[in-house]
């Protein structure tokens, strides 16, 4: 029952947006955003706990004004993804702003499929969109989130703007067979990577602690040769910025461990970098770090 009611809070709220003169739908998102923070929930604080690991001497103002910047930056993401539907293929190109795209042309050039991971910054289903109008298709991952309902609009809108989603778990297939297929195939697979889903992930050093991170990206390079990059996906104005960085190096020697390992890590030094420059872009509301995951309430 609560999932169905949540289900139509959104399904309204999707619906207002859509219908909403730009300008004013915006300018509620952000009103909307600024009275969440005040309140400091649940969300907002664990975003402040993790800002304070990125930023570890910065004064709790400050982190106060990154987290109220970081939760207007996340509700203009859903005003965009209510309003992407309508958007024209002109428009959805026109507000991205690439930096640097040519390690992603030439990439896919070379015939070998393309893996790109990225943190949950910016739009980066507006990002996808994009590369999947400008450069080809992708094939991604998608958390079953729930409600249900709201799981089947995303899935939806993505397969609309072209992108093929595959389910975390559930769907009945091996998500990470298919990924590799459609790499040897030369295809396009972009995943979000600065979040483990499984409790499985392979430990890295993120701003000096421990956190879990998926092996996918890494594994899928090691084990199919095509090159691995990174973007950030940020807000500057009324565009969205992809800036695309340089393939991450895949080693040939060592255990597959010991080689998972050294490009998990060299992926979350480019997110480090990404995050530091534009942590009010970064959405991560929710526990990250290994040592906040134990502090954990059980049950």
């Amino acid at each position: 029952m609560r999932d169905d009611i949540s289900g139509l809070v959104y399904g309204l709220g999707w619906s207002a947006v859509r219908r909403m003169p730009e300008r004013m739908a915006y300018a509620a998102a952000e009103r909307m955003a600024d009275n969440v923070w005040a309140r400091r929930g649940k969300g907002v604080t664990r975003l402040e706990s993790n800002l304070a690991h990125v930023f570890p001497d910065a004064p709790e103002a400050e982190i106060r004004v990154l987290s109220r910047d970081g939760m207007r930056s996340y509700l203009r993401y859903w005003c965009d993804t209510f309003r992407m539907p309508d958007w024209s293929r002109e428009k959805l190109v026109a507000q991205i702003r690439p930096i640097d795209e040519h390690y992603l042309s030439d990439a896919l050039a070379e015939g070998n499929g393309l893996v790109l991971a990225l943190p949950h910054m910016g739009n980066w289903d507006h990002a996808g969109a994009w590369a999947c109008v400008t450069h080809a298709r992708i094939t991604t991952v998608a958390e079953r989130v729930k409600p249900e309902s709201l799981y089947e609009r995303f899935v939806t809108l993505r397969e609309a703007m072209g992108v093929e989603v595959l389910p975390h778990e559930g769907g009945g297939v091996n998500v990470f067979d298919v990924l590799r297929s459609r790499l040897e195939a030369g295809g396009f697979v972009a995943l979000v990577a600065d979040r483990d889903l499984s409790d499985s992930g392979l430990e890295v050093d993120f701003f000096g602690s421990p956190i879990r991170v998926p092996v996918g990206p890494a594994r899928l390079a090691i084990q199919t040769g095509a090159p691995l990059v990174t973007a950030a996906v940020y807000y500057d104005g009324s565009q969205t910025v992809v800036q695309i960085q340089p393939r991450i190096p895949v080693p040939t020697e060592g255990t597959l461990r010991e080689r998972l390992t050294i490009v998990c890590q060299s992926v979350v030094q480019r997110f480090e970098e990404s995050v530091s420059a534009h942590p009010g872009d970064w959405h991560m509301l929710s526990r990250l770090w290994l040592s906040d995951l134990a502090d954990r309430p059980s049950g």
